[in-house]
Parts: structure tokens; C-alpha cells; sequence
């Protein structure tokens, strides 16, 4: 789960390496009287700030973006009762229009991304797990 702070890898060639995540957008916290953080999973869009990049990036390092979570390290669990987690927690930087910002995606995104509709990132990754 992926909540405020946590710090992400930009799976994506738009330039950007590193990203921290600043608010996770349309969750809020439902428990009455505990302290509870808005979390994220995958599939789920947030706004980051960028914190590494390349010198050659497009993306200005002063602004706020917005992207798509396709891995996590905490255990997705599928409707068929298996659970999925990955090594490390990724994302995809996004545009306006929910369409990603580079051209390629390393490494391996989740099947989930399919039923949320970001069907431009799950044919541009090189593995759907």
C-alpha cells in the first residue's frame, strides 16, 4: 500500500527515476476515532513529486504530477484466493488524459491495471503478471 511520503520508482522512460508520493487521489480515511492514512494500491492514481531524474528530462522537477501505481510490495490478493506481490514499489507517470507520459515500461505490472482501463500501459509492458 502506497500512502503519503512513500517513496516510488518511475518505471517508465519519461526520465524521471525516483518520485515521492504527496496525496492519493479519490480515498479518504473511513475509521471514526483512529488514526488512519488514505492508502493506495495498484491501479490507483496519485500526485508525486519528482525527486531524481535524468539531465535530458522534459519534466520539470518544481511541479506536481500525477501517476499510476503498477507495483507494490504489499500482497495484492485475487479473486481466485492467490495473492501477488512484487519486489518494489512502481509507477508510471501519467498525462491529463490517463495515457502514459513515456514510451516504454520496465519491467513486469500487475493484471489489475486491465480492469481499471490503463489498457496503453498494460500494452506497453513487457510482462502482465
Amino acid at each position: 500500500m502506497i500512502q503519503q511520503e512513500t517513496m516510488l520508482e518511475i518505471a517508465d522512460n519519461s526520465g524521471v527515476k525516483t518520485a515521492q508520493c504527496i496525496k492519493v487521489l479519490g480515498k479518504c480515511s473511513s475509521h471514526k476515532g483512529k488514526c488512519s492514512r488514505p492508502t493506495a494500491g495498484v491501479g490507483d492514481i496519485i500526485c508525486v513529486a519528482i525527486k531524481k531524474h535524468l539531465p535530458n528530462c522534459q519534466l520539470d522537477k518544481k511541479k506536481v504530477y500525477r501517476c499510476v501505481i503498477i507495483r507494490t510490495k504489499y500482497p495484492i490478493r485475487r479473486p481466485d484466493g492467490s495473492y501477488v506481490r512484487f519486489d518494489s514499489n512502481a509507477a508510471v507517470m501519467i498525462d491529463a488524459d490517463q495515457n502514459p507520459v513515456g514510451t516504454r515500461i520496465f519491467g513486469a505490472v500487475a493484471r489489475e491495471l486491465r480492469e481499471k482501463n490503463f489498457m496503453k500501459i498494460v500494452s506497453l509492458a513487457s510482462e502482465v503478471v
